[in-house]
């Protein structure tokens, strides 16, 4: 209802020769593709869906491309594909040791991800979405993460992994007040994790929708642009320059908090 109602506003606005122009939440809004109902649970196909299948699709040609004909001296592609993983495999060595790389193959594809789907939502003209700007992306990837550390912790240390929270030769008062905060820190890991990455695309988007806006604004004041439109058209290509970086350090913030925590799961440290 909400965009038959921006449609009809768009036509009445036209016929006016206005311009329509949509708010910058609008941005962020699921559009249902395929109506779809699995033992009573809506599971239709959305347009977040599919951006999300087209950065696995990217992510799958860049990784068949690169590997599929492996040389010695590494082309292009190969080259891209070996300085990535080396990228998240010298991350692990770093954080975890040397026993973190048998958790590259899970933090390289989450990373590779991460990125994607951050950059695709910066394609212009092509109604592109940015499944990283949903919380319930990012908070399915952070539990995801979270999951993971439990199951090594408790697989590598058993019961010996809730030595995590309590400090050594701490006595029985302070230790259960340390206990308790780190308990709580540990169980907020996933909410921290999701939020971040949320919170940074959407602000990110919102700002550059908002000042893109204004542009187009301008544009329908004759000579105005040409005299008021050039600083935020500026401010925009700066915009969206930062938006890039962002989409590269949060895919990189993701994984180093994975790995952070991936960290106290291997070594209680």
């Amino acid at each position: 209802m909400h965009r038959l109602g921006l449609a009809v506003n768009c036509q009445t606005i036209r016929k006016n020769k206005g311009f329509c122009m949509a708010g910058p939440m609008h941005q962020f809004e699921i559009a249902t593709l395929k109506p779809l109902e699995l033992a009573g649970y809506d599971a239709s196909f959305t347009n977040s869906s599919l951006w999300m299948a087209i950065a696995i699709g990217v992510i799958g040609v860049f990784m068949f491309v690169g590997t599929a004909r492996p040389q010695l001296v590494p082309g292009r592609w190969q080259a891209a594909v070996e300085y990535v993983y080396d990228f998240v495999r010298n991350m692990l060595d770093e954080n975890v040791g040397p026993e973190g790389r048998r958790y590259a193959p899970l933090i390289f594809a989450i990373f590779m991800f991460v990125l994607i789907c951050n950059l695709l939502g910066l394609l212009p003209w092509v109604g592109a979405f940015t499944p990283t700007s949903h919380i319930s992306v990012t908070l399915g990837l952070a539990f995801l993460v979270f999951t993971v550390v439990c199951i090594v912790g408790f697989w590598r240390h058993g019961l010996h992994f809730f030595s995590l929270f309590w400090p050594k030769d701490t006595n029985i008062a302070l230790g259960l007040f340390v206990f308790l905060i780190e308990v709580l820190s540990f169980l907020s890991r996933p909410f921290t994790l999701a939020i971040r990455l949320f919170a940074n695309m959407t602000a990110g988007h919102v700002l550059l929708k908002v000042f893109g806006t204004f542009v187009v604004t301008l544009g329908s004041f004759g000579a105005l642009p040409y005299v008021f439109g050039v600083l935020p058209l500026a401010v925009n290509v700066a915009l969206t320059a930062l938006e890039l970086l962002i989409a590269v350090v949060q895919a990189y913030v993701f994984a180093l908090l994975a790995s952070l925590y991936l960290n106290d799961a291997v070594n209680l440290h």
